[in-house]
């Protein structure tokens, strides 16, 4: 039997898109939110799917980071004084979401969970956000 759970996290990080043409080409900060639901089995014993701090854990690995391409020349400027999260393609909350997921999903098989991201939210303002959304396998 399947069991659903439902996580939310913030986190506060800054980013630049290099391949857009706007503002957000320059480097600036979000306070981002993260909804994450979770499907799989539950633990005979513990009857835990997925501890939520494995989740918030994932999510924290952003906080008060510079998220950058990893072809963005500005990050091995900024590395010299703090550490960069480099993505492959600009760090946008679309793909964010798809990064977030793939880590939640490595680090619940990690642990020896049968439990995987099925949908996936990543707010980059309090009126723009990204899903993703997955087919149990």
């Amino acid at each position: 039997m399947n069991t659903r759970i439902y996580k939310e996290v913030f986190f506060e990080a800054t980013h630049r898109l290099i391949h857009y043409k706007g503002k957000c080409f320059r480097l600036h900060g979000h306070q981002w939110r993260v909804e994450v639901w979770i499907e799989g089995t539950a633990d005979e014993r513990t009857g835990i799917v997925l501890d939520y701090n494995c989740i918030k854990e994932v999510v924290g690995r952003f906080d008060h980071q510079v998220i950058l391409n990893a072809d963005d020349p500005m990050a091995a400027c900024i590395e010299a004084f703090h550490p960069v999260v480099t993505t492959s393609g600009d760090p946008t909350s679309e793909n964010l979401a798809g990064l977030i997921a793939e880590m939640i999903n490595t680090e619940a098989g990690r642990h020896g969970h049968n439990a995987r991201v099925v949908k996936i939210r990543v707010w980059e303002s309090t009126t723009c956000y990204a899903e993703r959304t997955y087919d149990r396998q």
